[in-house]
């Protein structure tokens, strides 16, 4: 028994002198090796205990490695892993001075960020900036959810500049928190333009922010042109109780530019052919004409955004809307010096609440039909609105001549305050002091009033509708208006060819309202016309 232990003590010392060997001559061949990859080994070494005990394990068993020469070595000492070492990070130096600055996008959360700042803009007020607008758009036209930054506390000179699809990606985010202002050099504008900056073809565009966009319009507004909106024709309803006071707000102090500027004048932000389109936080200021227009789009959303301008600004329409469906407009404050909201022709489906409009001339749909054309409105609802200070309150207005309708309109809690005239229908718009009666007219029907109340100055109801297309469906409902003498004279409620039901008492009464239909034969709607 002594015999045979010994002799397994003689071949297990013989064996440890083998494996000793190994080790050394193994450390020989590797020393350089260990050398150049230091730290990468010191790594592996602290960082993976857990697999060199495994790997030790196995070996112990009899496992081994093809054309690995360390044999059962990793008992005693780990080996570095097969993977191929990752070289140390290399110090970042900073551009030289005279190179200039790279533009490319910066990853922030789900999207590239491309700021005007990194492809050139200045953003102090004087230079033109404008290049650097086009740059930025092109780089982050090319890539889905990206978005564009103009950055707070600069102010950047920007031309006539479009941004413009069908071949951008979606869903691009024009940040804006900077201040955008408009060139006031009437060479910039050539022979006019009809807007400023514009966004066509685009689909998922947002513009967010906090910053502001000012069209510098002043030198603009004092200059009549055969391209505006014609005058209100309601200021003929407006008789002054005596003759100091003026029918129209005085014009502005007259600048040097004033009769340099081209006659066309441009909205501010137009977007033109776009799809699912949104505007919130903004704040456009003082545009030549429109402030903020939608052409020919499907999906339209604005909130919690603000026009500004003075109620003498000729014809500074806070938001037009033409050609454009399914649009949603809440929680904005519209200070302008025409219709807070314009509604033209091909809108349907608009939702407009919680807005806060004065002065101006309050949210109109049309004027609809001029030259003999056809227009087509329907489903407008309107509610939750406050007016102050402006000449109409709730108002449709179409030509003679026009054809086409207006279908299914409803304008209901309407808080009005030193409102010319609240409620008004006018089939007679004109901008000339007389013109031609014409048979044909856009067809009003299905017109609800409910829950407009508070206080006018010149006539609570002005109904004027067609001789040959009266309206009808016309519906008043907790209709309350009190007179407040201020500047011109007072009227009653005023009603021509207009037809429906009060389905509650008014105050004032408003007793000119035809109950029922009308009896001629020969009204024809034609509401598959459009």
């Amino acid at each position: 028994m002594y015999m045979k232990m010994e002799g397994i003590s003689f071949r297990g010392l013989t064996f440890m002198f083998a494996v000793a060997f190994l080790v050394w001559s193994s450390s020989l061949e590797g020393c350089h090796g260990r050398v150049r990859s230091k730290h990468y080994w010191r790594q592996n070494r602290v960082a993976s205990p857990a697999l060199y005990s495994k790997k030790g394990k196995a070996h112990s068993h009899g496992g081994s490695h093809k054309g690995n020469h360390h044999g059962s070595a990793s008992k005693t000492k780990p080996r570095p892993s097969h993977k191929t070492p990752q070289p140390l990070p290399r110090p970042v130096t900073k551009p030289k001075p005279n190179i200039p600055r790279s533009p490319p996008p910066q990853k922030g959360g789900h999207s590239f960020m491309f700021n005007v700042l990194d492809f050139g803009a200045k953003g102090d007020g004087k230079t033109d900036d404008t290049k650097a607008f086009q740059d930025t758009w092109t780089a982050s036209c090319k890539v889905a959810a990206s978005t564009f930054i103009v950055p707070s506390k600069y102010v950047f000179l920007v031309g006539p500049i479009s941004f413009s699809g069908p071949y951008c990606q979606p869903d691009i985010v024009f940040q804006l928190d900077g201040t955008i202002i408009a060139p006031t050099d009437f060479k910039v504008w050539g022979k006019g333009l009809l807007q400023w900056l514009q966004f066509t073809k685009l689909m998922g565009l947002t513009i967010q922010g906090n910053g502001v966009i000012d069209g510098r319009g002043s030198v603009w507004w004092q200059e009549i042109s055969p391209y505006d909106d014609p005058i209100d024709d309601e200021f003929k309803l407006l008789i002054p109780l005596n003759s100091t006071v003026q029918e129209k707000p005085p014009a502005p102090a007259r600048s040097e530019l004033v009769g340099k500027m081209p006659r066309i004048k441009p909205t501010a932000l137009r977007f033109y052919g776009s799809f699912n389109v949104t505007v919130t936080g903004i704040t456009i200021q003082n545009s030549p004409q429109c402030h903020l227009k939608f052409d020919n789009c499907i999906g339209v959303l604005v909130h919690d955004f603000n026009v500004s301008s003075p109620g003498d600004s000729l014809n500074t329409d806070g938001i037009h809307l033409q050609n454009s469906k399914d649009v949603l407009i809440y929680s904005s404050t519209l200070s302008c010096g025409d219709d807070c909201i314009s509604i033209q022709t091909g809108c349907s489906n608009v939702y407009i609440h919680n807005v806060n409009c004065g002065p101006g001339h309050g949210i109109s749909i049309g004027s609809l039909g001029k030259d003999n054309t056809k227009a087509c409105v329907s489903n407008i609802t309107v509610r939750d609105v406050i007016m102050h200070n402006t000449m109409n309150g709730v108002r449709i207005k179409t030509w003679q001549g026009g054809l086409g309708f207006v279908q299914g309109v409803l304008f209901s809690n309407i808080q009005v305050s030193e409102v010319k005239i609240p409620i008004v229908i006018d089939q007679f718009y004109c901008d000339k002091a007389k013109c031609s009666n014409q048979t044909s007219a856009v067809a009003l029907s299905g017109i609800n009033y409910e829950r407009i109340r508070g206080t006018y100055t010149v006539k609570p109801v002005h109904f004027a509708c067609s001789d040959n297309l009266p309206c009808t469906d016309i519906s008043l409902t907790a209709i309350e208006l009190k007179p407040l003498q201020e500047l011109y004279h007072l009227y009653g409620a005023y009603c021509w060819q207009t037809f429906g039901e009060l389905r509650t008492p008014t105050v004032p009464p408003i007793d000119c309202l035809q109950i029922g239909k009308p009896s001629s034969n020969q009204i024809q709607y034609d509401f598959d016309s459009c």
